[in-house]
């Protein structure tokens, strides 16, 4: 089972990349301590993540809540294919999301993915076996490894939150693309995961008003 890293180490990794990059210091000095956004793994962890994909929180507990309840408390591979997808529709679910759930289960049975075992390959290895599933995109591989799995090293580049925060801490016209993001994050290895944290953080703040957006010292 995976474990979230301790306060002690995630404090550690923000000081270290504080160090390392004056543009994550200003993002460090502003931002209280966090905890690893550590949820359960496996098929259910992934299969809850492609459900409540762009819907509210809300929408996405009520769904995920009637998923549950149908498939008799318990989400499984097993459990899943053995209801078509208009049977999972009624649970509240899109088509496309039914058949990725499916899709899912069956690269699980038919073992093209090992979700008891995917903890022995190593980041790289592990989104490209996720993402050779349909439905399974390259963000969702790396939140799931980051938020399921505990991974320390992943950033999902792609997530536009992040690249809103990156902008702020460069003080950058333009947000950073996908390419331009990965290759931003290098200087934060081997703590990418907790500067994911860490700018969600920040932006959050900031969005909700509790962080002035301050411009940074010339």
């Amino acid at each position: 089972m995976a474990s979230a890293p301790s306060s002690s180490s995630i404090a550690a990794a923000r000081e270290a990349l504080a160090a390392a990059d004056p543009a994550l210091a200003r993002a460090h000095a502003s931002t209280p301590v966090f905890e690893w956004r550590l949820r359960p793994g496996g098929y259910e962890g992934l299969f809850r993540m492609i459900v409540e994909q762009q819907v509210s929180v809300a929408a996405a507990a009520s769904i995920w809540k009637r998923t549950v309840e149908g498939l008799g408390g318990v989400v499984s591979p097993d459990a899943v294919l053995a209801l078509d997808v208009e049977t999972l529709r009624t649970f509240g679910l899109s088509g496309q999301k039914a058949k990725y759930g499916h899709e899912i289960a069956r690269a699980h049975t038919e073992g093209r993915i090992d979700f008891d075992h995917l903890e022995r390959l190593d980041d790289a290895e592990a989104i490209a076996a996720l993402t050779a599933i349909k439905g399974v995109g390259k963000w969702t591989a790396e939140t799931f490894l980051m938020f399921c799995e505990g991974r320390l090293d992943v950033f999902p580049g792609g997530d536009v939150a992040l690249q809103e925060a990156m902008r702020w801490a460069d003080a950058a016209e333009d947000r950073p693309n996908e390419k331009q993001a990965y290759a931003r994050a290098e200087i934060w290895r081997p703590h990418r995961g907790v500067a994911a944290h860490l700018l969600w953080g920040w932006y959050g703040g900031v969005k909700r008003g509790d962080i002035a957006l301050e411009d940074p010292p010339t």
